[in-house]
């Protein structure tokens, strides 16, 4: 039996050479695997070569250096990238002192700078004691504002900073979890509830997007009297009560907050310097207390002696025939997030 071939129709006996022929080139085909793979790994390396040449040059200790990953060296570099941006070595830098390590610690929070678009530009080292997590790990999170805030408030944020934005100088405060290290949320059972208080200054003239930055104060929310040494603070004052919520002694520091002396208020009912709206939910805390509670917590709205309304975060225990009050002046931002999530006390059977 004669096999013919299918090309040239001849017997497959009488002629090989019509089979078409193995292109020569086809092996070739490896080569530029070969060399395309060599060349990646050699990109690689020198890539490796810049950004330790980039870790080199950051202004923190050979220790804090030796722990960065690339990506926390490129967030470094990034954020000094944004800020030499902000504060050009060729303009003088705006007035001020120098923010060292004592002065840091005097704040009651820390320090955050950022650009007109929301990416952060300085945080100050002290934001290791308000979140437990260094300026390096912080910015793993992210480079914006938004990357370090519960996302629950990203929309209320951004209008917010929009606003300033829109009016350079004007004061606006925002309330949001903030990302905290494992340790501080096992400890603490969630992440720190901060309030950031700030405002867009122009660092230069003429003033532009590229020279005006967001300069905010950023402060932890005090959750109870013990929370943070909260006793100590310029905010506090504290009060004694007969059980009825008569006052029958107050610290000095009322009138800083008040503006009552204390013998004005020595005598006096609790309760005719509170907001109408809020006598029903002082008046089941006050119940609970003094019938068995031992303690309990309200945010409510005491008047001034100016006429005007001041929030308070009210901490109250009983001790024997006293009910005793701690007391915390809140921003209203702040006020409206406790009341939030403040459950209201029931009333003893």
């Amino acid at each position: 039996m004669t096999i013919f071939c299918s090309h040239c129709h001849r017997p497959l006996q009488a002629e090989m050479s019509c089979l078409p022929t193995r292109d020569k080139q086809a092996p070739s085909t490896s080569r530029p695997f070969r060399s395309t793979k060599s060349a990646s790994k050699a990109r690689r390396d020198q890539i490796n070569v810049e950004l330790q040449a980039l870790r080199s040059l950051l202004p923190i200790s050979a220790q804090e250096k030796e722990r960065l990953s690339y990506l926390h060296t490129m967030a470094l570099v990034c954020l000094r990238l944004r800020g030499a941006q902000l504060f050009p070595s060729g303009l003088p830098p705006p007035a001020g002192p120098a923010l060292g390590t004592e002065l840091l610690s005097l704040l009651p929070g820390f320090l955050l700078v950022l650009s007109a678009d929301s990416k952060l530009v300085y945080i100050s080292e002290n934001v290791a004691q308000v979140l437990g997590l260094s300026v390096v790990e912080l910015l793993a999170q992210g480079d914006t504002v938004f990357d370090i805030l519960d996302g629950r408030v990203g929309e209320d944020v951004h209008k917010k900073l929009l606003l300033a934005r829109e009016e350079p100088g004007r004061e606006v405060t925002f309330v949001s979890e903030m990302r905290t290290s494992k340790a501080f949320r096992l400890q603490h059972g969630g992440n720190r509830v901060v309030a950031v208080c700030g405002r867009f200054v122009a660092l230069h003239c003429p003033p532009s997007p590229l020279t005006t930055a967001f300069l905010a104060l950023c402060t932890p929310l005090v959750q109870s009297p013990t929370d943070g040494e909260a006793a100590s603070q310029d905010d506090v004052f504290q009060s004694m009560h007969l059980l009825d919520m008569t006052f029958i002694d107050v610290t000095e520091s009322v009138t800083y907050h008040l503006g009552y002396h204390r013998e004005e208020l020595v005598g006096q009912s609790w309760y005719s310097l509170l907001h109408p709206e809020d006598a029903d939910l002082a008046a089941a805390q006050h119940r609970a207390v003094a019938l068995g509670a031992g303690s309990g917590t309200a945010v409510l709205r005491m008047m001034r002696k100016d006429r005007a309304w001041t929030w308070l975060h009210v901490w109250a225990r009983r001790d024997g025939g006293c009910i005793t009050c701690t007391c915390r002046c809140l921003r209203e931002e702040e006020a409206a997030h406790l009341r939030a999530r403040q459950p209201r006390a029931a009333a003893p059977p």
